[in-house]
């Protein structure tokens, strides 16, 4: 029998994240984690580089023809990011 003010785990676990204010980096460090389920395990293989600092997403791709086609998808990247985070995580990719 639950009491008025038990919470699930889960509940328990995002409040602790929302304390210690640390939710944000939570969030992309998962993103990270998931990039290869996100773009594929044929582009993850080619990034060398990824990380999320001020809401912009940096990448270091060692291929010149996937570089080019992610810039062309970068729409469909920060949509598919910000899904997964279910909040607005990336704004901008930048490639470097």
């Amino acid at each position: 029998m639950r009491k008025a003010n038990d919470k699930s785990l889960k509940e328990a676990i995002e409040q602790m994240l929302n304390v210690y204010k640390i939710k944000r980096r939570f969030d992309e460090t998962a993103v990270v984690a998931a990039w290869p389920e996100l773009v594929g395990k044929p582009v993850a293989n080619r990034t060398k580089e990824l990380f999320i600092r001020d809401k912009k997403l940096f990448l270091r791709i060692e291929s010149s023809v996937i570089k080019n086609e992610l810039m062309m998808m970068r729409a469909q990247i920060m949509d598919k990011i910000n899904e997964k985070a279910n909040s607005v995580l990336v704004e901008e990719v930048i490639f470097l």
